[in-house]
């Protein structure tokens, strides 16, 4: 059905996608992860209440997830060419992919770190832990299994970004659709990435899936 350069291309592509999309997800986790444990900690009852810190890192998190990724990508490009010196590419494409991803990842730890027992925190905090503590040892192992999950989501909605980042010079399979599938008029090309993208998507399920049954230990 496809020559070996195109078979050579898909498989490219399908490898550009994964390492975009893995990489955008290990840092928007780490950025999210960070943003998230401050919105629990510094709300109204939380461990270290804030009301200034959580109202302007709430407003920060509201308005870029509020950005449609495309125009935030090219809101984003001088910062881009400033981190990786180019605005075109892989690596190009997982700078605004983080700046993307990163508040809504915020949320779901959020969300995953409040349906932690409010009772085993007060339980921590009486017998003297202190806030790092309590964040390491008790929110977060507590809410692991959600966590996981949560970065299964999150992975599933970074690969959808860097297939529309094909649009405007990002790589992987969203760009092979766009130049091949819809340029040229290649319904084959369009149909393969397609298919490649659920293969992924999938795979990420599954996987968080696992993980997250693994890491449940009630």
């Amino acid at each position: 059905m496809f020559d070996q350069k195109t078979v050579e291309m898909l498989i490219a592509g399908t490898w550009d996608t994964i390492y975009m999309t893995v990489v955008a997800t290990f840092f928007s986790y780490v950025f999210g992860v960070v943003m998230g444990v401050i919105l629990v900690i510094t709300r109204k009852g939380g461990i270290t209440p804030h009301k200034l810190i959580y109202s302007v890192l709430d407003i920060v998190v509201n308005l870029t997830r509020s950005f449609p990724f495309l125009i935030l990508m090219i809101a984003v490009i001088p910062f881009t060419r400033f981190l990786v010196g180019t605005t075109i590419g892989n690596n190009a494409t997982i700078v605004p992919l983080v700046l993307s991803a990163a508040p809504f990842v915020a949320r779901l730890v959020e969300s995953s770190l409040l349906e932690v027992d409010h009772g085993v925190i007060e339980a921590a905090q009486s017998m003297g832990a202190t806030t790092w503590q309590i964040i390491t040892r008790v929110m977060i192992p507590e809410s692991m299994p959600s966590l996981i999950n949560g970065s299964a989501v999150a992975a599933i909605t970074i690969l959808g970004y860097s297939a529309m980042a094909g649009a405007v010079g990002g790589g992987g399979l969203g760009k092979l659709a766009i130049m091949y599938g819809y340029n040229r008029y290649q319904t084959d090309i369009m149909i393969i990435t397609v298919v490649l993208l659920i293969i992924i998507v999938q795979a990420f399920q599954s996987i968080g899936n696992w993980a997250a049954r693994r890491s449940d230990k009630r």
